[in-house]
C-alpha cells in the first residue's frame, strides 16, 4: 500500500512538473515576386511606348531611341524562360521595328511604324509568354 501512495505521489508530481509551454508561433515566410531584369525592362518598354502613343496622336514625332531597349539581348530572363533562337530572332525584329519608330526618311507613316512594333511584340508574346497580350494589345493606335 504504501508503495501504491508513492507510485501516485511520483506521478502527480512528475505530470504537475512537466512545463507546458505554449507553442512557438512559426513565423510565416511570404515569397515575394521579385521581378527579372527582362520584366523590369519589359515594362520600360511598355511605358516608353504608352508615351509615344500619346505622342503621335498627338502629331509629335519621337526623337530619340531608348539604347537601353538594347538590353532585350542580355537582361536576365525570368527562371521559367530560356534565350533560344525564337526569342534571339523576336528580340531583333522589335530593335529593328522600334528603331523604325525614329527613322525621318522612312516611306510609311509614323502611325504604321509604331503599330508595326507593337505588333512585333504582340507576335512574340503569342510564342513565348501570352500573359500581357491583353495590355499589349492597348497600345495600338486605331
Amino acid at each position: 500500500m504504501k508503495q501504491r501512495v508513492w507510485i501516485i505521489l511520483f506521478v502527480v508530481l512528475t505530470s504537475c512538473n512537466s512545463k507546458t509551454e505554449t507553442p512557438v508561433k512559426a513565423k510565416k515566410v511570404y515569397d515575394m515576386y521579385v521581378p527579372s531584369e527582362m520584366s523590369k525592362l519589359m515594362l520600360e518598354m511598355y511605358a516608353h511606348n504608352l508615351e509615344l502613343k500619346q505622342q503621335i496622336i498627338n502629331g509629335q514625332s519621337p526623337t530619340q531611341f531608348p539604347n537601353h531597349f538594347l538590353n532585350i539581348h542580355s537582361a536576365q530572363l525570368s527562371d521559367f524562360q530560356i534565350r533560344d533562337q525564337q526569342f534571339k530572332s523576336f528580340s531583333n525584329l522589335f530593335i529593328t521595328a522600334q528603331k523604325e519608330i525614329y527613322n525621318t526618311t522612312s516611306t510609311l507613316n509614323l502611325k504604321d511604324r509604331f503599330n508595326n512594333t507593337i505588333n512585333t511584340c504582340i507576335a512574340c508574346h503569342s510564342k513565348i509568354c501570352t500573359g500581357p497580350i491583353p495590355k499589349i494589345k492597348k497600345l495600338l493606335i486605331k
